[in-house]
């Protein structure tokens, strides 16, 4: 008799990060991790989104020492400056126009942790999108039609914010969004999950999510 598959949680409090999960139609739980996200001043952006995906999963795997526990941040990064969210639509149209006919990276990191199968993994995962030169009327039009004002970089490429882009040179589309699945499935398959699982036709994944 084959054991049954460890618990898989998501130490992220993310939709959007939770959203690609269901992707694998693997039953998930998700969990907070509430940690200091405050970056070291000598730390490079994708050493700093590798280091709290790691954090992230590591605080969550004390709450579920037997279950392996998913971790993931992104950070992004234009002309050397750090972006955060924009909260606001003024704030949104403001980073979007500093964008024009640049180029964003961002940095995703992700983390798989298992203490009890004494298994942890990191990596990250850069994502490189050219923007096409901008002018304001588009820009405040898409924001008013997208509102992205919980994303870094003040898009939702799974969306309309695809239309401001020229060009994004990605190993793995989906870490743009902010958990990258190749290098998640990758990582699974050696902790010992089957993928695609062959529970996956009957596993509802709506009841999963607290």
């Amino acid at each position: 008799m084959k054991p049954s598959p460890p618990e898989i949680v998501l130490a992220s409090g993310s939709p959007y990060r939770a959203e690609l999960l269901r992707r694998l139609r693997l039953p998930f739980q998700v969990a907070i991790p509430g940690i200091d996200e405050s970056p070291d001043t000598q730390e490079a952006p994708p050493a700093w989104a590798e280091r709290l995906a790691m954090r992230k999963a590591q605080a969550v795997c004390r709450q579920f020492p037997n279950a392996l526990v998913i971790g993931s941040d992104q950070v992004a990064e234009c002309r050397g400056q750090l972006i955060g969210k924009p909260g606001s639509e003024a704030a949104a149209i403001a980073q979007l126009l500093s964008f024009s006919g640049a180029v964003v990276q961002f940095h995703t990191g992700l983390a798989l942790v298992g203490m009890a199968a004494g298994f942890a993994q990191s990596t990250v995962e850069t994502v490189r999108v050219q923007f096409r030169e901008l002018d304001r009327d588009e820009i405040a039009h898409y924001v008013r039609l997208d509102k992205p004002l919980d994303c870094a970089g003040s898009f939702k490429c799974e969306g309309l914010g695809i239309s401001l882009f020229s060009r994004i040179d990605s190993r793995d589309p989906s870490a743009l969004i902010g958990l990258p699945l190749i290098r998640l499935c990758s990582m699974l398959r050696k902790a010992g999950v089957a993928l695609p699982s062959v529970a996956s036709d009957s596993v509802d994944l709506s009841s999963q999510q607290k």
